[in-house]
């Protein structure tokens, strides 16, 4: 649908693209976080969940597979598949309940390890290393998303 496309030359400029993303996902939705290992995933993760008003330490879900954050006008649900060697092995983890209640935000680091037992996404974020720094492709799969992109300055 929409597309769009930012070069970051350090790790500041990342967490400042989630601080600009993060108001749009108050309503919450569904992001899926692709890139190799070190490409910044888990870093735009902990900026977007702590822009968003979860205070203390934001942890990683590799080992947890899922780490939930409840504020109160919004659910976080941060997912790390890097583990998961099939999408079955998700079962166990009750994503369908993710959605339920309120406005709740998911964010999927590795989905291709879940395909077909992930909610659909709303924006799909490819990062990459681009030495000195980082690339992100941002993919709006619906008119939401989209909105959510338009609404980050250049």
């Amino acid at each position: 649908m929409a597309e769009r496309h930012w070069r970051f030359d350090d790790e500041a400029a990342l967490v400042a693209f989630a601080r600009a993303l993060a108001p749009a996902l108050r309503a919450g939705g569904v992001v899926y976080l692709h890139g190799d290992l070190g490409a910044g995933k888990t870093t735009l993760a902990r900026a977007l969940i702590g822009a968003l008003g979860v205070e203390g330490r934001v942890k990683s879900p590799t080992y947890s597979l899922i780490e939930s954050y409840r504020l109160p006008d919004l659910s976080i649900h941060h997912l790390d598949l890097y583990r998961i060697a099939d999408p079955g092995e998700l079962e166990w983890l009750a994503l369908d309940e993710l959605d339920r209640g309120g406005a709740n935000l998911v964010l999927v680091e590795w989905p291709e390890r879940g395909a077909g037992s992930l909610p659909r996404p709303n924006l799909v974020l490819h990062l990459a290393h681009a030495e000195p720094g980082r690339t992100l492709n941002a993919v709006a799969s619906d008119s939401r998303a989209a909105a959510w992109l338009a609404a980050i300055s250049e």
